[in-house]
Formats: structure tokens, sequence, C-alpha cells
């Protein structure tokens, strides 16, 4: 009985499997964009304290890149990173 069960499910199995690899490509994806973001930012800071660009250059690409982070928040992709426990545990 319980053959006939697992032949008949795999199917099922099967799409949850790849449900999860999708989810968690793109959880890499969006912690990958994230951590984009954070290094520009930083690449930006050092470009202005070094004199390579002025505080008008900075000011817009700064407000550029926190309106990406912010976008992303605000959609709630930034909790999308943390795994769930129940994905954790399985």
């Amino acid at each position: 009985m319980f053959i006939i069960d697992d032949i008949l499910l795999h199917p099922v199995y099967g799409v949850i499997w790849l449900g999860r690899k999708l989810s968690d490509v793109a959880r890499e994806e969006l912690a990958s964009e994230k951590e984009s973001i954070t290094f520009e930012l930083s690449e930006l800071y050092m470009m202005l304290e070094t004199g390579r660009i002025t505080e008008a250059e900075f000011d817009q690409r700064e407000k550029e890149l926190l309106d990406r982070l912010m976008k992303m928040e605000e959609s709630g992709d930034l909790a999308v990173h943390e795994p769930d426990q129940q994905t954790v545990e399985q």
C-alpha cells in the first residue's frame, strides 16, 4: 500500500522539491543584490572622501542606491534572505 502511495505521490514530491530550489535561488539573488548595493554605497563614500566625486554626484547616486534598498524593504524582499525554521529543519 505504501509503495503505491509513494509512486502516485512522486510527481508531487518533485514539484515541491523544485519549488524549494527555486525559492533558494531567489533568496540567493536577493542577498547578492543587497550586498552589491551595500558595496556600492561604501565605494561611493570612499570616492567622496578621496575627492573623486563631488557632493552633488554623491547625493544623487546615494539617493538612487538607498531608493533601491527601500523598494526591496517595502516589498518584503529583504526578509526573504533569512531562511525560515521549517526549511532549516528539513
